[in-house]
């Protein structure tokens, strides 16, 4: 029978063996080291963001110009002197206050009522899934996906003027019921990964349907509301065909709608309609400025669910 003993010197060299870092590749840095930068990702990033800032430099660049300006040159010059007129001259031609109110009211109501009943559908449907009548109304949901709304833009017309829905409160309905498919479709997803154990749990507790929906399901559904609060606020905000073929009352009309009195039969006034844009385009900007935090925050926390 034997045995092995090591000494000391062999020891060491194990050791320094261990301790001793490997060469450094040509490539650059420990493959392990999350902290490198990604090159490739970054370049394509840097250019995908032009896309974004050659328009927008356009944009402003022509709204600060006179006609006379934009005609002499490509567009892309800067400025100068900068014309502020155009801003005044699009607040009186839009009404922009006025539309400025009604894109608000039916962005916000449309949200609110986005969340409340898409959420309220999708959890009945996502704890019901193992019933045919609760997963056929999922597969029908679903279905309307894939209808475009040029088909059903007619009819919509028709039972809108005859339901007296032609106005601000029929907007927040109609984008309501037409988010609903995707809107399911993105609740149900998360809510069958919340674990139905905290549910019966609570139900021991003598917690009702509504009770465990509202105190423990829905607060879980922050990433989620934070999605798809986005995706309604910006639909409703920039849309244009709806509220073209369903609001009758000039009154009614949104910020998408006041940049049409700017296209002409034979000319179009881009210095003032790009003042316009950009007015329209602000509100939004800044509700994303102060509010991205709470959106990148319930994104991530949807990441690491």
């Amino acid at each position: 029978m034997s045995s092995s003993v090591t000494t000391p010197i062999e020891a060491n060299e194990a050791t320094t063996a261990v301790v001793l870092p490997r060469k450094r590749r040509f490539s650059g840095g420990d493959p392990s080291d999350t902290r490198r930068t990604n090159w490739w990702a970054t370049a394509l990033i840097a250019v995908c963001s032009l896309t974004v800032l050659i328009p927008l430099y356009l944009a402003i660049a022509v709204a600060l110009k006179t006609p006379a300006q934009l005609a002499a040159g490509t567009g892309f010059e800067l400025p100068w002197p900068i014309n502020w007129e155009n801003f005044a001259v699009a607040w009186e031609r839009t009404a922009f206050p006025q539309a400025l109110m009604n894109t608000a009211i039916i962005t916000v109501g449309s949200v609110v009522f986005t969340l409340l009943t898409s959420s309220l559908v999708a959890y009945a449907l996502a704890r019901n899934l193992h019933r045919p009548f609760f997963k056929g109304v999922f597969f029908y949901l679903l279905a309307a996906l894939f209808i475009p709304f040029p088909i059903i833009m007619l009819p919509l017309v028709k039972q809108t003027s005859v339901l007296g829905l032609d106005n601000p409160a029929g907007m927040i309905l109609l984008y309501t019921i037409y988010g609903l498919s995707l809107n399911i479709f993105i609740y149900t997803a998360f809510i069958r990964s919340i674990p139905i154990e905290l549910e019966e749990a609570a139900r021991m507790d003598g917690a009702s349907t509504w009770r465990v929906f509202r105190q423990i399901v829905f607060p879980l559904l922050m990433p989620m509301n934070a999605t798809v609060g986005i995706l309604t606020c910006v639909w409703a905000w920039n849309d244009f065909i709806m509220p073209l073929v369903v609001l009758t009352s000039p009154s009614d009309r949104t910020l998408s709608l006041a940049q049409y009195v700017f296209q002409g039969q034979y000319n179009t006034d881009y210095t003032v309609a790009f003042a316009s844009y950009l007015m329209a385009m602000a509100p939004l900007l800044i509700v994303y400025i102060f509010s991205q935090r709470w959106v990148i925050s319930g994104v991530m926390r949807g990441s690491i669910k």
